[in-house]
């Protein structure tokens, strides 16, 4: 058998449609769901290979929905720990306090001090690396440095701004 044409899906579909309805019931926990693996069956079929023949069609379209079944399976384990993980972490949100507010914009105000004291280049490269996310090899490419020399900057910049916001306690 040859899904090659619309008028094919629609033999193949004719077919087979309340067998894999019943197979998914039987596996799936809502009608909605059976339907929705038929369909997601059907558009895999539909994009599959067009010119393979399909020797054993029951076997093939069976197997698809197995592998299917097995797919949505693992997709919802990975989904349900993750949910899990989150509902388990505590949330820390203390609540809106001005004199921590205060404190937090006076800390930033450190910093921001700090990197302006620093050399305009290795201001310019900590801030690339830090806020901007560039790896280093970029960096040293655009700066025509080494990877070496990056590293420096990028020291110099935290060491610097350690000490002045240590400094600041």
């Amino acid at each position: 058998m040859r899904a090659k044409s619309e008028q094919d899906l629609g033999s193949l579909d004719r077919r087979y449609r309340p067998a894999l309805m019943a197979f998914f019931m039987r596996r799936a926990a809502s009608h909605s769901d059976a339907e929705d693996m038929t369909q997601e069956l059907f558009a895999k079929l539909a994009l599959s290979d067009g010119g393979r023949t399909m020797d054993n069609a029951d076997a093939y379209i069976f197997q698809m929905a197995a592998n299917l079944l097995r797919d949505r399976a693992r997709r919802e384990r990975v989904r349900s720990s993750y949910s899990a993980e989150i509902r388990a972490e505590p949330l820390d949100l203390e609540p809106l306090d001005p004199a921590r507010v205060l404190i937090g914009r006076e800390r930033l105000g450190e910093v921001s001090d700090a990197l302006r004291e620093l050399p305009e280049r290795t201001r310019a490269i900590f801030l690339l690396f830090r806020l901007e996310g560039m790896k280093q090899a970029e960096l040293a490419q655009l700066y025509g440095m080494t990877t070496s020399g990056v590293q420096k900057h990028i020291l110099k910049a935290m060491g610097h701004l350690t000490k002045r916001t240590r400094a600041g306690e």
